[in-house]
Protein backbone atom coordinates (compact mmCIF):
# COMPACT_ATOMS: atom_id res chain seq x y z
CA UNK A 1 0.00 0.00 0.00
CA UNK A 2 1.64 3.43 -0.96
CA UNK A 3 1.86 5.62 2.13
CA UNK A 4 2.43 8.93 0.70
CA UNK A 5 -1.14 10.43 1.38
CA UNK A 6 -1.19 9.25 5.51
CA UNK A 7 -0.30 11.61 8.34
CA UNK A 8 3.41 10.28 8.20
CA UNK A 9 3.76 9.95 4.59
CA UNK A 10 3.17 13.67 4.24
CA UNK A 11 5.41 14.56 7.39
CA UNK A 12 7.98 12.18 5.96
CA UNK A 13 7.48 14.44 2.45
CA UNK A 14 7.53 17.62 3.94
CA UNK A 15 10.61 16.48 5.49
CA UNK A 16 12.65 15.95 2.15
CA UNK A 17 11.27 19.33 0.71
CA UNK A 18 14.21 21.61 0.55
CA UNK A 19 12.84 25.05 2.09
CA UNK A 20 14.13 28.30 0.61
CA UNK A 21 16.59 30.53 3.01
CA UNK A 22 15.13 33.89 3.74
CA UNK A 23 18.11 35.30 1.81
CA UNK A 24 16.49 33.50 -1.48
CA UNK A 25 12.84 34.68 -0.61
CA UNK A 26 14.28 38.34 0.40
CA UNK A 27 15.88 38.73 -3.28
CA UNK A 28 12.97 37.19 -5.05
CA UNK A 29 10.35 38.96 -3.63
CA UNK A 30 12.96 42.83 -4.42
CA UNK A 31 12.81 40.93 -7.88
CA UNK A 32 8.95 40.87 -8.43
CA UNK A 33 8.39 44.27 -6.73
CA UNK A 34 11.34 45.81 -8.85
CA UNK A 35 9.64 44.31 -12.13
CA UNK A 36 6.24 45.42 -11.03
CA UNK A 37 7.45 48.70 -10.52
CA UNK A 38 8.91 48.87 -13.78
CA UNK A 39 6.28 47.65 -15.66
CA UNK A 40 4.02 50.30 -14.04
CA UNK A 41 5.80 52.99 -15.00
CA UNK A 42 6.29 51.78 -18.31
CA UNK A 43 3.20 51.38 -18.94
CA UNK A 44 1.84 54.63 -17.62
CA UNK A 45 4.73 56.43 -19.98
CA UNK A 46 3.07 54.40 -22.74
CA UNK A 47 -0.51 55.63 -21.76
CA UNK A 48 0.79 59.12 -21.57
CA UNK A 49 2.79 59.04 -25.08
CA UNK A 50 0.07 58.13 -26.84
CA UNK A 51 -2.68 59.84 -24.69
CA UNK A 52 -0.42 62.79 -26.32
CA UNK A 53 -0.33 62.03 -29.74
CA UNK A 54 -4.28 61.15 -29.94
CA UNK A 55 -4.82 64.98 -28.70
CA UNK A 56 -2.21 66.53 -31.46
CA UNK A 57 -4.06 65.09 -34.08
CA UNK A 58 -7.49 65.85 -32.77
CA UNK A 59 -8.55 62.92 -31.33
CA UNK A 60 -10.13 62.45 -27.51
CA UNK A 61 -10.73 65.05 -24.80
Amino acid sequence: MDKTFTWSGVKKEAKRVRWPKRKDVTEDTIEVVSFTAFFAVYFVICEFVVTQILKLIGIGA
